[in-house]
């Protein structure tokens, strides 16, 4: 078993969790109404997109009512969590935590949730999958980042939120590096746990 790979999948899958139990509960508290439409924020007012980093979380949601929808979105990040703590690495566990993210995509789960979640399903699909030839010298330096670059994505997209909390303007202004920062470990977690594994 890739072990590695396994943690970059696993860790990625609870963060997708967290963030999407995160959306789903401030779909919940906007009660027993109908969303606005496909798309949607999913904190209620007085949350104001246009004032804070997240934009309010934009989500989007097949059903529309947000009660219905917050509680979905609860459910399948609960149980994407379960599924990617102690599944994942079955037979066809990370084909199942991308299923579980396609449908955390469709009921609130907001949008980068269900990709974190994605790529961790894929990164999970390798997972017993045997490593073929020996590792160049790319790989070998690439194993060297490992598991910094998980650290790097699982702090900062988590620590955004305290950060944002006392530093809303700070982080409003440096949104564009703070997205570059995570769209470049999620996919550098996920290379570097193979990596990793390949130089084992």
């Amino acid at each position: 078993m890739r072990k590695a790979t396994k943690t970059a999948a696993t860790w990625l899958g609870i963060v997708a969790g967290v963030a999407g139990l995160e959306h789903g509960y401030f779909e919940f508290l906007q009660g027993n109404t109908p969303t606005p439409g496909l798309a949607f924020p999913s904190w209620g007012p007085p949350c104001a997109p246009e004032e804070i980093w997240h934009a309010c979380e934009p989500a989007m949601s097949i059903i529309p009512n947000f009660l219905i929808t917050g509680i979905l979105a609860m459910l399948l990040s609960l149980a994407l969590m379960v599924w990617t703590v102690w599944f994942v690495q079955r037979r066809h566990g990370g084909w199942v935590q991308v299923a579980l993210s396609a449908l955390l995509l469709l009921f609130g789960g907001g949008f980068f949730p269900p990709i974190i979640a994605f790529i961790g399903g894929l990164a999970g699909t390798q997972i017993n999958r045997p490593l073929a030839g020996r590792s160049g010298a790319a790989t070998r330096f690439a194993a060297k980042l490992w598991p910094w670059s998980l650290l790097i994505f699982v702090g900062w997209t988590l620590g955004q939120f305290p950060v944002g909390h006392f530093f809303n303007d700070f982080l409003q202004s440096i949104m564009y590096v703070s997205m570059l920062v995570i769209l470049t470990s999620l996919p550098l977690a996920v290379y570097t746990a193979y990596a990793h594994d390949a130089a084992q």
